[in-house]
């Protein structure tokens, strides 16, 4: 009587000889969770301009002004302008960075 009173007492652990994987699969969840949320930011800021400066049109008068320089043997500067005054010209404007 003495040995089943003691058992209600003092309760004796189950033997497992698996491990208990409760923190490892919480664990693996945060990680996935966090893998899956990652990879869907990358996705809509490389597919979007959500977050990109919106950029400044340029006005006639600005892109007139502008000074351009020949490639080759002469080196001639002139003003932009000066390329549509007599004809028409279709002008396309890029600022490299640096």
């Amino acid at each position: 009587m003495f040995s089943v009173r003691a058992a209600f007492l003092f309760p004796i652990p189950e033997m497992s000889f698996l491990p208990d994987f409760g923190i490892f699969t919480m664990g693996l969840w945060s990680v996935g969770l966090g893998a899956i949320g990652a990879a869907v930011t990358g996705i809509v800021l490389a597919n979007t301009d959500l977050f990109l400066s919106k950029p400044e049109k340029a006005t006639l008068e600005f892109l007139e002004e502008i000074e351009l320089k020949t490639l080759g043997s002469e080196q001639r500067t002139f003003k932009a302008g000066e390329l549509w005054k007599k004809n028409g010209a279709v002008i396309m404007a890029v600022r490299r960075p640096g």
